[in-house]
């Protein structure tokens, strides 16, 4: 799996918004120049999170984003469906949806078990835990195999 520009700038963002003392909106130039996130690209990525009710905009003097729900209610797997789609495509289909014969059905079911895996991680943190730099004690574990961190 690739993680793309715009998933990674999303959750850099709602990190950044989510460890903001109280619900005090963020504006999109200070998320940009706190996270390194070029403007342009920021303002569709929150436009593509508003859309997915994952934050709200506020106008005026005090304006700026904020979550639209609690950030421990958004998990990873939220964001990237928001802004990219769903986890695990197929040449732009769903794997239960790719129609494979013959010697070449059992792929499918490689890429049903590697949506699965990804879900198992990606749904299980939320932007609370990156925010609060905790991760679920499952995922953490992922971390302490030694070959997780090898390239391949």
């Amino acid at each position: 799996m690739r993680v793309s520009a715009k998933a990674d700038y999303a959750l850099r963002a709602l990190i950044e918004i989510a460890g903001r003392d109280g619900a005090k909106p963020v504006s999109a130039e200070e998320l940009g120049r706190t996270q390194d996130i070029p403007h342009g690209f920021l303002q569709a990525i929150l436009a593509d999170l508003r859309r997915a009710s994952i934050v709200v905009s506020q106008r005026g003097q005090s304006g700026g984003w904020r979550m639209a729900r609690p950030a421990s209610e958004v998990s990873v797997a939220d964001v990237i469906r928001a802004v990219d789609g769903p986890l695990v495509s197929v040449y732009g289909l769903r794997p239960e949806s790719v129609d494979y014969s013959g010697s070449a059905e059992i792929l499918q079911l490689v890429w049903i078990a590697a949506r699965s895996s990804l879900r198992d991680v990606f749904e299980s943190v939320s932007i609370g835990d990156l925010a609060q730099s905790s991760l679920p004690e499952t995922v953490r574990a992922r971390t302490l195999d030694e070959d997780a961190w090898q390239p391949h």
